[in-house]
């Protein structure tokens, strides 16, 4: 390593140099495609088989440096390529749905949408069960990770119309997880007078787990998204019965909230 000698008052010191910032990733190509194609969480996936973009960013996280990215850089990419491919997912098997049409089983030990070996991160083959299960829950330990990962459902948190960066990531991690747990009243919500929590599947039943297993332990991480009042009393109290809301597997995509929202209003 090279080093720099600072002289003065007859004093000599070993100066090194300035340690270089981490590197990032380029996002804007996703970026600008959720901005463009996502509305309300809706996607447009259409769109997406058709843009030259998007194909050129999945090549890219192909030949994404892992290595050279800090942690946050890291989760970013994650977090990304994992909304990236399940919207490839979707487009490769043209379904238009419900993404567990996909590989359907028929009765059979087939692998699933999940277990499709089609995410290329970083020189590597990934399916999506690798990417969420065997890499972001084990390497960085953040339950709000549930929140950000888009299964290509309704009952899912809304895709965010941005793509994640190191640089905002605990900002949008925060934002993503109090839209989901405080403005989706279908999926989430705290009925003080009752005594009952009405919860997503997400941390109900699916990877309760991750946000300390019990019920008690479940409504106290809850509680630190609520603005204090008489829900988040009842939360951290753990004086609840904790009860998991429908989760629905259509489509997430604009055509199915359009001929939903043309359903409800006839």
């Amino acid at each position: 390593m090279r080093m720099l000698l600072a002289v003065g008052f007859g004093l000599s010191a070993v100066v090194a140099p300035a340690a270089l910032p981490a590197e990032t990733f380029d996002h804007s190509a996703f970026d600008a495609l959720l901005r463009a194609h996502v509305a309300e969480g809706m996607v447009d996936y259409d769109a997406f088989e058709k843009a030259p973009e998007f194909k050129a960013y999945l090549d890219a996280l192909a030949r994404a440096d892992l290595a050279r990215l800090d942690e946050k850089e890291r989760l970013s990419l994650w977090i990304n390529a994992y909304n990236a491919y399940t919207i490839e997912l979707i487009n490769k098997h043209d379904q238009r749905d419900s993404i567990r049409n996909i590989n359907k089983s028929f009765g059979l030990k087939l692998k699933g949408p999940w277990k499709e070996e089609l995410a290329k991160v970083g020189g590597k083959v990934y399916h999506l069960d690798n990417i969420e299960h065997d890499v972001i829950r084990k390497q960085f330990k953040e339950p709000r990770i549930h929140f950000v990962l888009v299964c290509a459902a309704m009952g899912c948190p809304p895709l965010r119309s941005e793509a994640y960066t190191g640089a905002r990531l605990e900002a949008q991690l925060q934002d993503q997880t109090e839209q989901f747990l405080l403005r989706t009243p279908s999926k989430n919500r705290v009925d003080v007078a009752r005594g009952i929590v009405y919860g997503s599947m997400i941390y109900v039943k699916y990877y309760r787990e991750d946000f300390g297993q019990t019920d008690a332990n479940i409504g106290r991480y809850l509680a630190g998204f609520y603005p204090d009042g008489p829900e988040k009393q009842l939360l951290v109290s753990g004086k609840f019965k904790l009860v998991e809301t429908d989760y629905d597997w259509t489509l997430n995509s604009q055509e199915k909230a359009r001929a939903l929202k043309a359903k409800k209003g006839s």
